[in-house]
């Protein structure tokens, strides 16, 4: 009796050993790039992007322009939180028009261009088929980024004179921030 439970034993624990060796999702991949180095913080806006293609140059753009979308997401969003903050912690109907021509002229900088972006880092492989796969990294200082939206901010004539203090007001205050950071 005692053989067949230690048989069974051993069966079992077999099993279970082989049973949770096999992820159903496959094998972890660590890709260049990864890790809190190339994570957005307190200091900088970070993205990281991934092109392949049969053409080097190809896949060298891909992957500049998903790094690029992904800062400009990350700009983007983090824009929508501080205005919707700050229209709650101040009020008037100027803060509304204020916030509003503030989040557009946030997309438009952000679509058009980022100003101080830097690479932080690249890398290319080739496979054996001959194909590019291409990994590239950049950053942005937030307060360098807040100071050219401070400094587009003053040159767009849409703007209301109150409307482009209360956008001044919020950069000034996300510089802080970023600044203290550092």
């Amino acid at each position: 009796m005692r053989t067949y439970i230690s048989l069974f034993g051993l069966a079992f624990s077999l099993l279970m050993l082989t049973g949770c060796a096999n992820n159903p999702l496959g094998k972890s991949v660590k890709e260049p790039f990864s890790g809190s180095k190339y994570e957005s913080n307190s200091r900088f806006y970070r993205g990281v992007g991934k092109g392949a293609s049969k053409m080097d140059g190809i896949a060298q753009s891909q992957a500049e322009m998903k790094a690029r979308q992904s800062i400009a997401q990350q700009v983007q969003t983090h824009f929508e939180v501080v205005t919707d903050d700050y229209q709650r912690s101040v009020t008037g109907e100027h803060v509304d028009d204020a916030m509003a021509r503030f989040e557009t002229l946030a997309r438009e900088i952000t679509r058009t261009q980022l100003t101080d972006l830097r690479n932080i880092g690249s890398e290319k492989f080739m496979t054996e088929a001959g194909a590019y796969t291409v990994y590239v990294a950049f950053e942005i200082k937030k307060s360098s980024m807040y100071r050219h939206m401070k400094k587009q901010a003053k040159l767009d004539a849409k703007i209301s004179k109150q409307s482009l203090k209360e956008i001044t007001a919020l950069l000034d205050l996300e510089i802080q921030k970023a600044e203290n950071a550092e």
